[in-house]
């Protein structure tokens, strides 16, 4: 037979205080003293007490939830950006429900109209282009944008000047002065910079022998292919640590060491960045700080209505490793 569910007159009744002291101590509200606190939660905790979300949010009209929604879970940037939202969320009592949007537009109007029907507080959105697919979604429901620019938006993004910047300035003291560039989708603002980054950097010191673009994958285009194949670089800035991935293989493939015939620069620091062979020397991206600013952000929007949006900017760090060397002689 199923235990009854312990209530808050259950706990009230064992403490031997009132059920105003209970519902104060176990939402973390009220003016109790810490012993008291500390008291009611312990018989809390030994009734098995557990709050009802669902009759609280009826009560308060708050769920304790917030919404995540992100391009691509096959990308192996964003489960330790999940895993930090989620960890910041649970550290201001929140719970966040994740929605995979696997790269389509129309799955992310959708999950934007999902997550306002099921009630969520707040929505933390990394869109998968700068576009805006949320205007008939949300309403009225507080969002703060990962990484891209969308007008009316608070957001929350790395400096990708500083990101393609620091990649160039690190090649160019290996005396590197023949680059190619191989980007993600230049249509997207971040990449677009860390491109423009990147060549502002070199310009003047250096050359762009070719800039070429491919998917956020480790499958390049055959343009790409084709651009290892002809091009005589020392050098090689990609747009992210996948592409990275992928250029170290195909140069690998064709008879190209790396560092020893060709550097390759990643951007993003994923996991598997200290993993590649050789292990992968790049630019790291704040995701934990991205995080802590996003989920703070939508909560400030929750709690102060009319906040005006803020933009913020998060510096990135290079981070050396093993596929730059010194320019071969």
């Amino acid at each position: 037979m199923n235990q009854k569910r312990a209530t808050l007159k259950d706990v009230a009744a064992r403490a031997g205080v009132s059920l105003a002291s209970v519902s104060y101590a176990v939402n973390g509200t009220g003016t109790l003293g810490d012993a008291m606190r500390a008291h009611i939660l312990q018989v809390a905790e030994e009734l098995g007490y557990r709050q009802n979300i669902a009759a609280k949010s009826v009560r308060t009209g708050k769920s304790s939830t917030l919404g995540l929604v992100i391009p691509d879970l096959a990308n192996p940037f964003f489960p330790n950006l999940v895993q930090a939202v989620i960890q910041r969320a649970r550290q201001h009592g929140y719970t966040v429900v994740v929605i995979d949007v696997e790269d389509d537009q129309d799955l992310e109007r959708k999950a934007m109209q999902t997550l306002e029907s099921h009630g969520v507080d707040g929505i933390i959105w990394f869109p998968i282009r700068d576009e805006n697919t949320a205007v008939e979604g949300t309403g009225s429901v507080p969002m703060v944008v990962l990484d891209r620019v969308i007008p009316g938006f608070e957001t929350v993004r790395a400096d990708d000047l500083a990101a393609g910047e620091l990649a160039a300035a690190h090649l160019l003291e290996l005396g590197h002065r023949r680059f190619g560039i191989v980007s993600g989708p230049c249509s997207i603002r971040s990449m677009a910079d860390r491109c423009k980054g990147a060549r502002d950097r070199i310009a003047g010191a250096g050359e762009v022998i070719f800039h070429v673009e491919t998917g956020y994958s480790r499958d390049l285009e055959p343009s790409v292919q084709q651009a290892l194949e002809g091009q005589n670089v020392t050098a090689i800035i990609t747009g992210g640590d996948m592409i990275a991935i992928g250029v170290m293989r195909h140069l690998q493939a064709i008879g190209k060491r790396v560092p020893e015939d060709v550097s390759v620069m990643g951007m993003d620091d994923i996991p598997w960045a200290q993993l590649s062979t050789p292990p992968l020397t790049t630019v790291e991206i704040p995701i934990e700080d991205m995080a802590i600013e996003a989920v703070d952000g939508v909560i400030r929007r929750m709690e102060a209505d009319g906040e005006r949006s803020r933009r913020v900017i998060l510096d990135p760090g290079l981070v050396v490793r093993q596929s730059t060397a010194r320019v071969p002689h």
